[in-house]
């Protein structure tokens, strides 16, 4: 091979790898852990724990919420975007898919990221990542003994964290104000589909129903709708022009359109789908 070659092979190498991943997670409280954290001399069994846990949120919660610590909590959808320098969608993965397995999935997540790591890193792109995604992974890698040498020996500084943009945090400058209406209020501004027939609060009692599948496409649709969040910040930034990020849009469509063979819902998500148009 000649120079000339490599040169060209090593420019297609380097354009193939991904600048960005966009990722997000779903997850369900650990009752066992639960159990034996809280709740150590009492025996009971991992769901009776959960709904004590879950109780007790209730009745400390404003707002009734019975979400629980990530520190009690444990993956089981884990759904990434690979996303080009010039922001293109190149690849969307749903760790261990079909079986959707949380030692499998998280053992994936930390070697595909170390793997892609060992010549320029690709930055993260989540929302609400710091607070949560990040922070379950980690400790799902602490469970599961994953190594991820350059993320860990980078990632301990608080607000300058390796690799990673965490959108909500962008938007709101580190928590000065309250996003309320999240991700599904910034995706419907966008005209994207947004929270469909599937909340998050749902999760638990899908995944006690074995409807692991369904619980993946849901985290599917919320890492879509974060990549098209992340277009728009980063027009907002001038890195792209409108135009720029609409042919990206019309690009991800395309591209979505073409793999509903292997991802079956996101028939569902494209019939969701619309243009944006600013208003009023």
């Amino acid at each position: 091979m000649n120079g000339v070659e490599t040169s060209a092979s090593t420019t297609a190498d380097a354009a193939a790898r991904p600048a960005f991943l966009v990722l997000d997670t779903e997850s369900v409280p650990d009752g066992r852990l639960i159990g034996l954290i809280k709740y150590g001399s009492e025996n009971l069994g991992p769901e009776e724990a959960i709904a004590r846990f879950q109780a007790e949120a209730r009745e400390r919660s404003a707002t009734g919420s019975d979400f629980l610590p990530v520190t009690f909590q444990y993956p089981v959808a884990i759904c990434v975007l690979r996303i080009g320098a010039d922001f293109k969608l190149q690849k969307l993965t749903c760790l261990d898919a079909p079986q959707f397995r949380t030692r499998e999935m998280v053992q994936d997540f930390w070697k595909g990221l170390s793997q892609l790591s060992e010549k320029t890193p690709p930055q993260l792109v989540t929302f609400n990542g710091r607070g949560f995604d990040l922070p379950l992974l980690e400790l799902a890698a602490f469970r599961y003994a994953c190594p991820a040498r350059s993320y860990f020996r980078g990632s301990r500084k608080r607000f300058d964290s390796y690799g990673h943009l965490d959108l909500m945090d962008w938007l709101t400058n580190y928590g000065a104000c309250r996003l309320a209406g999240g991700l599904n209020l910034l995706s419907k501004l966008l005209g994207k589909p947004g929270k469909m027939e599937i909340a998050g609060d749902q999760v638990y009692e899908l995944h006690r129903a074995g409807k692991l599948q369904e619980i993946n496409d849901y985290c599917l649709f919320d890492t879509l709708d974060t990549y098209f969040v992340f277009l728009r910040t980063r027009l907002l930034t001038g890195e792209l022009t409108l135009e720029q990020e609409q042919e990206r849009v019309r690009h991800a469509k395309q591209f979505l359109s073409g793999k509903t063979a292997e991802f079956p819902a996101l028939s569902d998500y494209l019939a969701n789908w619309g243009d944006w148009q600013a208003w009023p």
